[in-house]
C-alpha cells in the first residue's frame, strides 16, 4: 500500500503584459493598447472516492501548473494557465515537507483545497499612460507562481480498527464480519498492508472496520512495520484489541501489555482511545486457563470471548463497538474544532515584501525576493523600464522605508546588483 509520497509542486507563472499601440483608421495617435498577461495556473488537491492509495503519485517527482500567456494587442488579455487538480483518497493529509506544517486534512468526500497559487499576470502598457508619459513603452512582467515541497500522507478513515499481534485472528475476524477478503495464513505477517471493510449490522446500522497489521514489540519506536501502520490507527474512533487466548505463540497477558505500551509510545493520545478487548480462539483447550489469568490480572477490563473460527461471540463485539463509535461521534460534534489536525489549508502569515538593511554610514540594501525577481526582468539600458522600476519601488513603499531607516540625499541604495543614489 502506497500511503506516503513527497512531491515538489510549482504553480504557473503569470504572463508578461504587452507593449502595443492602437493603429486604426481615425485614430492616428491611438496611444498604448497592450493587454494584460494571463494568470498562472493553480495547484489543487481534491478527494476522489475512486482512489484508495497514493499509487498514482509514487513515481511523480514534480507537479507543475501551466504558465499564463503574454498579453496581446488591442487590450486583449492573455490566456490563463491551466490549473492542476490532483486526485487523492479520502483521509489524505498534506504537509509542508520543509517545516512539517499541516496544509490540508481531506476528510470529506468532494473536498478540494488550494495548495499552490499561480502568479498574477503583468499589466499591459495601457495601464502606465500618464500626463507626463502618454506613450509608455513598458509592461509589467508576470508574478512567479508559488512553489513548495509537500509530503502527502494517507491515513485510513475507519470507525473501528483491529489491533493486536500478528496471527491473533484479526484478518479472520474482518473476513467473517465484512465482505473483505484479506490474505489469511498460519504464519506471522500474513497481512502486510491494512485491509478495510464495512460491517452491516442486523439492525440496519453499519460502520467501517480496518485490520491494522504490523504491530510487534518496539513498533512505537519504528521497529518492523510499526510507524507504517500506527499512523492509520490514529484515525480510528474505536480500537478492537484482539488477543490470542490460546497461548499457542505468546502469553496473552504479556501481549495485551506490550501492544498498549507500543500505542502510548507512538502517541499518548491513543491511551485514551476507547478500546474493546477481545479474547479470541476460545475454542482452544487452554484458552479458558489463560482467560482466568487475564481476568485475575485485569479484573476491571471487560473482555469479550470469541471464536472467529466457529463464528461465536462476534455480534456482541460489534454491538459494543457500534455503541463506542456513537459516543465518539457525539464527542466530536460537541468538541470545538481542533486547529492541529483538522485545518484545511492554512496560509502562512504574509511576510513583508521587503526589508531595509543598513550596511554602514550612507549605505543601505533592499532585501526582497519579490523585488529581486522583478529586477531580473528589467533592462536598465532602457530609460523607460528603469523609470517604471523606480516607480514600482516607490509604490511598494521602499522610498518611505529608506527615509525612516535614515537614508538621506546622496546615500547609496543597493537593489540586487544595482547601486542607486537616494533622493528625497
Amino acid at each position: 500500500m502506497i500511503d506516503l509520497v513527497k512531491l515538489h509542486v510549482k504553480a504557473g507563472d503569470g504572463g508578461r503584459g504587452c507593449v502595443a499601440w492602437r493603429h486604426e483608421k481615425f485614430y492616428a495617435n491611438g496611444g498604448p493598447f497592450g493587454g494584460d498577461g494571463g494568470k498562472g495556473g493553480d495547484i489543487w488537491f481534491a478527494v476522489d472516492t475512486n482512489e484508495t492509495t497514493l499509487m498514482k503519485l509514487k513515481f511523480t517527482r514534480k507537479i507543475k501548473a501551466g504558465n499564463g500567456m503574454p498579453g496581446l494587442i488591442k487590450k486583449m488579455h492573455g490566456k490563463s494557465g491551466d490549473d492542476i487538480i490532483v486526485p487523492v483518497p479520502l483521509g489524505t493529509m498534506i504537509r509542508n515537507a520543509t517545516n512539517g506544517d499541516l496544509l490540508a486534512d481531506l476528510t470529506k468526500p468532494g473536498q478540494k483545497v488550494l495548495i499552490a497559487r499561480g502568479g498574477k499576470g503583468g499589466l499591459g502598457n495601457m495601464h502606465f499612460a500618464t500626463a507626463r508619459n502618454d506613450a509608455p513603452e513598458y509592461a509589467q512582467p508576470g508574478e512567479v507562481g508559488e512553489s513548495l515541497d509537500v509530503q502527502v500522507e494517507l491515513r485510513l478513515l475507519a470507525d473501528a480498527g483491529l489491533i493486536g499481534f500478528p496471527s491473533v485472528g484479526k484478518s479472520t475476524f474482518l473476513s467473517v464480519v465484512t465482505r473483505a477478503n484479506p490474505q489469511i495464513a498460519a504464519y506471522p505477517f500474513t497481512t502486510l498492508e491494512p485491509n478495510i471493510g464495512v460491517v452491516q449490522m442486523p439492525n440496519g446500522r453499519s460502520f467501517v472496520l480496518a485490520d491494522m497489521p504490523g504491530l510487534i514489540e518496539g513498533a512505537g519506536e519504528g521497529k518492523g512495520l510499526g510507524h507504517e501502520f500506527l499512523r492509520h490507527i490514529k484515525r480510528c474512533r474505536v480500537l478492537i484489541h484482539v488477543i490470542d487466548m490460546s497461548g499457542a505463540e505468546r502469553n496473552p497477558v504479556e501481549d495485551y501489555e506490550i501492544i498498549n505500551k507500543e500505542l502510548t509510545t507512538y502517541d499518548l493520545a491513543l491511551e485514551k482511545r476507547p478500546q474493546i478487548v477481545v479474547a479470541n480462539k476460545m475454542d482452544d483447550e487452554y484458552a479458558q486457563m489463560y482467560l482466568e489469568e487475564f481476568k485475575k490480572k485485569y479484573p476491571d477490563v471487560k473482555i469479550y470471548e470469541t471464536s472467529t473460527l466457529e463464528h461465536k461471540g462476534l455480534d456482541e463485539v460489534l454491538y459494543a463497538a457500534l455503541a463506542e463509535i456513537d459516543k465518539a461521534r457525539e464527542i466530536e460534534m460537541e468538541a470545538p474544532e481542533s486547529t492541529e489536525e483538522t485545518v484545511v489549508y492554512r496560509y502562512e502569515p504574509k511576510k513583508p515584501d521587503f526589508k531595509i538593511v543598513k550596511l554602514g554610514p550612507g549605505r543601505f540594501k533592499v532585501d526582497s525576493e519579490k523585488i529581486d525577481r522583478l529586477f531580473d526582468t528589467v533592462d536598465f539600458d532602457k530609460e523607460e523600464e528603469t523609470y517604471q522600476f523606480a516607480m514600482t519601488l516607490q509604490k511598494m513603499g521602499v522610498d518611505k522605508a529608506l527615509y525612516e531607516a535614515g537614508a538621506r540625499d546622496g546615500d547609496q541604495v543597493i537593489v540586487n546588483t544595482f547601486i542607486m543614489d537616494y533622493k528625497e
